[in-house]
């Protein structure tokens, strides 16, 4: 057994059922492992969520349902010559900023950042006024409308794939976006950047209460039905594919000639092997976001040298430093409109605050 492996054959079992099947019950669970008793089954899986091997109950949020405007999930690749710190002040102050960490780079500073946006050409307006004042020294935008597909890994398989069957034929899944088909009222809205941190209904319930909002516990039950009956949420159990210490985390971007074929590749990377993976297509671009052992990541770039379709590649690893530097927040929702039913940031209020930090610095100076 490889050695950073610390789950045993029946652990693993157990998290391959709940990732499956994130709706079971513990009743329903228990027949499907090799446990004898609910309650064990029961302490188990908080005895892998205490030790980060599951991820508690989450709600994958899907974005084209929220509102009947566009909204743009957009990942931006940031170099600099300034401190993380400075940067990272910087990009706080756009109200729609999702996750932020630093990338392994030998040359200069690299941050990815990920926003919502609904306007992108404001969106990266925001960043060029970010290079005019040397806050960044260049950037790369893309964005995407299209849904995230999520797999957990086979903590059975192998723990370096070949990458041998990327072009096989296979059936893909939907990733096109849906349509908002739903009206949301005022709870339905507030409780969404907490359940996608995977927060229980009493907690949300609590921090509503400590800024005057009055929902009672049925309403936000009524509310979470309601969200995940109307596809607004995908319910997600995640875990790695090795303890944290053990795993590294890269972004890989793929570009493609044929759509259809780099969907195939982004299907095909990896799967059933014990790699965790997300992708999606933004724009002419296929991006991954992996977590493995740090085997597969050293030979990756050679395996895909050898795959003709592939145009253009670029990998961005994340750089395991302070925890200071890895941003995630929760989506910000405060300027939904009920009664349009859109979501459109303001982006003038976010490039004032900018030029006002970047005036008083001047002025510091």
């Amino acid at each position: 057994m490889e050695e950073t492996d610390h789950l045993t054959d029946r652990e693993k079992e157990l998290l391959h059922v709940i990732g499956n099947h994130p709706d079971i019950t513990l009743k329903e669970l228990l027949p499907l492992t090799s446990y004898k008793w609910v309650s064990t089954v029961a302490r188990k899986l908080e005895r892998l969520r205490e030790q980060g091997a599951l991820s508690r109950l989450l709600y994958d949020i899907n974005f084209s349902k929220l509102c009947r405007n566009p909204l743009y999930k957009v990942v931006c690749i940031l170099e600099t010559c300034q401190s993380y710190e400075t940067v990272i002040s910087y990009l706080k102050l756009i109200g729609s900023l999702l996750w932020i960490f630093p990338v392994l780079s030998s040359h200069k500073n690299v941050l990815q950042a990920g926003f919502l946006s609904s306007d992108n050409q404001e969106m990266t307006a925001l960043l060029q006024l970010l290079k005019d004042n040397d806050i960044i020294s260049d950037y790369i935008v893309r964005a995407s409308l299209h849904k995230r597909i999520v797999e957990n890994p086979n903590l059975f398989g192998d723990l370096n794939p070949s990458l041998k069957g990327l072009l096989n034929p296979c059936e893909l899944p939907d990733i096109s976006p849906d349509h908002h088909d739903t009206v949301w009222d005022e709870c339905d809205i507030r409780i969404l950047p907490y359940l996608q941190k995977g927060a229980k209904l009493i907690e949300i319930l609590k921090e509503e209460k400590k800024i005057n909002r009055p929902w009672t516990y049925e309403q936000l039950r009524y509310s979470r039905e309601k969200i995940s009956k109307n596809g607004l949420t995908i319910k997600r159990y995640v875990f790695p594919p090795f303890s944290c210490e053990k795993c590294t985390e890269f972004h890989l971007f793929l570009k493609v000639r044929d759509t259809t074929v780099l969907q195939t590749i982004l299907h095909n990377f990896a799967r059933g092997e014990r790699v965790y993976k997300e992708y999606s297509l933004y724009g002419d671009w296929g991006i991954l976001v992996c977590r493995s052992h740090p085997l597969f990541l050293t030979g990756l770039l050679y395996k895909l040298d050898r795959i003709d379709e592939i145009r253009e590649k670029e990998m961005y690893q994340t750089r395991s430093i302070s925890d200071n530097y890895h941003i995630y927040q929760r989506i910000e929702l405060k300027d939904y409109d009920f009664d349009k039913q859109t979501l459109e940031y303001p982006y003038h209020l976010y490039r004032e605050k900018i030029k006002e930090t970047l005036e008083k610095e001047l002025i510091c100076i």
